[in-house]
């Protein structure tokens, strides 16, 4: 592990209500939700509708039951794009080790700049400064010696803020903090933790990691309690996110029974979600299109509170998006499957079982073992055996 805390996570502030608010500021300061549809989520919430209980992933009805006056916005998410594309070059106009986790979040390697442009404190500043100037929006900044530090640093000073955690600091400011802080502890990891006793990092730190191991499994026990300690040596590594992924298929004849169409929308989420797995990301938005005989085209999505990357879940959400459109023997010429917002599944692999579904989990992983062994589509569900409807492929990467 590095001596000098040189890795900054730069998260923005309620992202996508500030970037909607650019072109209203008469709406700052006030109780703003990006999410309007009915049957829609919410996306982004500003701090002082956040205090009234809304949070992002909360059905848009529930909140507005919970803050009538609220003022509901449809998202932008052409101008979320363009906004995130400036910020991820006002980074690598600092540092070339820039690696986005998201849209509004990155983690920078400021070690090798600092003879020319100064301290990490310094750069962070001067970055928080260039946002605010020429975006018209406002960053949190985490610095640490880890990833792992720096991204709880980030959170702990938002909103608005900078906080450095030096070496010698962070299990002070760690030990304290509740276990549900540490990557891939959530509900149900937690409620195994506490059942033991242990509530707080400083809980899981000493506890010894056979303990935890008994209780986790060898990798999510042995995982947790190097975080417990401060470590964590993942370096920062500088890539570009992918947008989307997805898949689509033509028939060779208009279809106009359910369950065959069902049966093509199975079809490609397999094909998508293997390759979301092969490239190490989850999904938190599935989409579906709808291309009808006469080419009229519909499409929608819905965006979870947590990414995944299982291929049952993607499946149940797209035949619901489906099904939720009530064609009654309307003749389909294509459908398509996509996943967004697409974050990296590494930090909390672990996680995806305990959490995930791990029966499901586990059949794709031993899916995808097979298909890389023997060949794509060696294993399929039994849905999948009848001969596929469609004569043309499109695939987007």
């Amino acid at each position: 592990m590095r001596d000098e805390a040189t890795i900054l996570h730069i998260d923005m502030d309620a992202f996508y209500a500030s970037a909607s608010l650019i072109a209203r500021p008469e709406l700052r300061g006030k109780p703003v939700v990006i999410g309007a549809g009915p049957r829609s989520v919410v996306l982004s919430a500003t701090y002082e509708a956040r205090a009234l209980g809304i949070h992002a992933a909360m059905p848009v009805g529930r909140a507005r039951r919970l803050a009538p006056h609220a003022i509901f916005l449809e998202p932008d998410h052409e101008l979320y794009a363009d906004i995130s594309a400036s910020v991820m070059e006002v980074f690598r106009s600092f540092t070339p080790l820039v690696e986005p986790l998201s849209l509004d979040e990155a983690f920078l390697d400021v070690a090798g700049v600092r003879r020319l442009i100064g301290d990490p404190v310094h750069i962070a500043e001067s970055i928080r400064t260039r946002i605010a100037d020429e975006q018209q929006i406002t960053c949190s900044v985490g610095i640490a010696t880890t990833k792992f530090v720096a991204k709880i640093a980030s959170q702990h000073c938002k909103p608005d803020g900078l906080l450095q955690i030096a070496g010698d600091d962070v299990l002070t400011f760690l030990h304290p903090l509740p276990v549900k802080a540490l990557w891939g502890v959530g509900p149900k990891t937690e409620e195994v933790l506490s059942r033991l006793g242990m509530r707080t990092i400083a809980d899981v730190a000493h506890t010894p990691k056979t303990t935890l191991e008994r209780a986790l499994g060898q990798s999510a026990g042995e995982h947790l309690h190097d975080l417990a300690w401060g470590r964590d040596e993942r370096e920062v590594y500088p890539w570009e996110p992918e947008k989307s992924i997805s898949a689509a298929e033509t028939f060779g004849e208009d279809l106009d029974d359910e369950e065959a169409i069902l049966r093509e929308l199975l079809r490609l989420t397999e094909r998508v979600t293997q390759r979301l797995r092969e490239r190490g990301f989850k999904a938190r938005t599935i989409g579906i299109s709808v291309r009808f005989a006469d080419f009229s085209t519909i499409s929608r999505s819905k965006t979870l509170r947590d990414a995944t990357s299982v291929t049952h879940d993607i499946f149940e959400m797209a035949r619901s998006l489906y099904q939720n459109l009530h064609l009654d023997r309307v003749r389909v010429r294509l459908v398509s499957v996509r996943l967004e917002n697409l974050e990296q599944a590494g930090e909390s692999a672990e996680q995806l079982l305990l959490t995930q579904g791990p029966k499901w989990a586990e059949s794709d992983q031993a899916r995808d073992q097979a298909n890389q062994r023997f060949g794509g589509g060696s294993v399929r569900p039994a849905r999948l055996l009848r001969k596929p409807a469609r004569d043309a492929r499109e695939d987007s990467k």
